[in-house]
């Protein structure tokens, strides 16, 4: 026996770095009672403010953000954590009658929600310190020859996902491809919105961006994070401008290059978060360019109409 209750869809907002994602999810929020859950990849880690551009702090004392700064910075973070962290959000959120949203572009967090993660074999340590001995590049080789479709998804010098996927394949006999296209999405009523820019614009707002990070300190910064653990060996290392950063304060790049190289490395991720984007059909994809914030707001909310999805819910 049972009786039924509304739930209220879920608002994403998604896109690739640089699309204008912050502004217009904290403007949504506002407009209507909500509250962000962040999918950034990397706004989990406490410190790494400048370089992940995160929300500010005047935006986050108007619009209630939940899972930024949550790590520390000599932290980890996975998807199944983020996944179980937004089944744990989401009731709350709805429990004071605000709108639940997800804001960002962590292509790996976001198909943990959207398109069902697979839950991990045991872990081998044994197995993950034999091949952290091995060059990267011979692991990335065998990714290719025993999980060819893992391959075209992970980044060639991305160590930890490429050691998983080959911890999955020789733990279980199974590529993780496989596992992972036999999960299952959240089960949510989600109603997904897409920003994107043209190319010349966007290529031209990063750029901007990264000369506004040096403006704003970030090489300051990561130095701070620095003596609090930030070293070459954690998960938080791996955001794009760090290692940057790291080699700015070694005195072995000029700033001109930081922005040089910065700018291209976020270009090469927008273009991989684009590819997997496309791939889902249920994104309403929205043209940002030459446009302000309010204008892309206003046209999300003219089509989206809340209608609450009824659920059985045991007496």
């Amino acid at each position: 026996m049972g009786r039924q209750r509304a739930r209220t869809p879920v608002l994403v907002v998604l896109g690739p770095t640089a699309s204008g994602k912050t502004a217009v999810a904290v403007e949504l929020a506002r407009c209507t009672n909500g509250e962000v859950i962040s999918a950034d990849s990397r706004a989990f880690f406490v410190g790494l403010d400048i370089v992940t551009d995160k929300p500010s702090l005047d935006d986050r004392g108007d619009v209630p953000h939940h899972l930024v700064d949550c790590v520390p910075i000599n932290g980890n973070y996975d998807a199944m954590a983020f996944r179980s962290d937004v089944v744990r959000l989401l009731p709350e959120i709805r429990s004071r009658h605000h709108q639940p949203m997800l804001a960002g572009g962590g292509t790996l967090y976001l198909g943990a929600i959207l398109r069902g993660i697979f839950e991990g074999a045991v872990k081998d340590e044994d197995l993950r310190s034999a091949m952290k001995e091995r060059p990267i590049a011979d692991l990335f080789s065998e990714l290719e020859s025993v999980d060819p479709t893992a391959a075209e998804r992970i980044h060639r010098n991305d160590r930890l996902r490429i050691t998983r996927a080959l911890e999955v394949f020789r733990t279980t006999g199974k590529p993780m491809s496989q596992w992972q296209s036999e999960a299952e999405p959240l089960h949510e009523d989600f109603h997904i919105v897409g920003l994107c820019r043209e190319r010349a614009e966007h290529r031209a707002l990063i750029e901007e961006r990264v000369r506004r990070m040096l403006d704003r300190g970030v090489i300051n910064e990561i130095a701070q994070l620095q003596t609090r653990g930030l070293t070459q060996d954690v998960q938080a290392y791996r955001t794009i401008g760090v290692p940057e950063a790291f080699e700015v304060l070694d005195g072995k790049l000029a700033t001109e290059e930081y922005v040089r190289i910065v700018s291209n490395r976020t270009w090469q991720l927008v273009r991989r978060q684009m590819a997997w984007f496309r791939r889902d059909e249920a994104v309403r994809w929205i043209r940002v360019t030459g446009r302000s914030v309010g204008d892309v707001t206003d046209e999300i909310l003219s089509e989206w109409t809340v209608k609450p999805k009824t659920t059985e819910v045991a007496l």
